[in-house]
């Protein structure tokens, strides 16, 4: 998605008016990160990949644990040692 938009002044700043759809379109939250390198811009998420596993891991698992389950049966039926 591409929009064209010019700088406002806001103060003794300048700024950039984002509209709603573009702001969907990107589902940026309320945080973000703002990164300048010559000629560009860049605004993206603030929330760090991977935020909230840590705590989703504490919680232990979500599902029952197969321990001694076999999947399948080759392992009982096929397999020798």
């Amino acid at each position: 998605m591409r929009m064209k938009s010019r700088l406002v002044q806001i103060g003794n700043s300048r700024g950039v008016r984002l509209s709603k759809a573009m702001l969907e379109h990107a589902a940026l939250a309320d945080d973000v990160e703002i990164v300048a390198e010559p000629g560009t811009i860049t605004i993206r998420s603030a929330t760090p990949p991977r935020a909230g596993w840590a705590e989703a891991a504490a919680r232990g698992p979500q599902e029952a644990v197969l321990d001694g389950v076999s999947a399948v049966d080759f392992d009982d039926t096929e397999w020798m040692w």
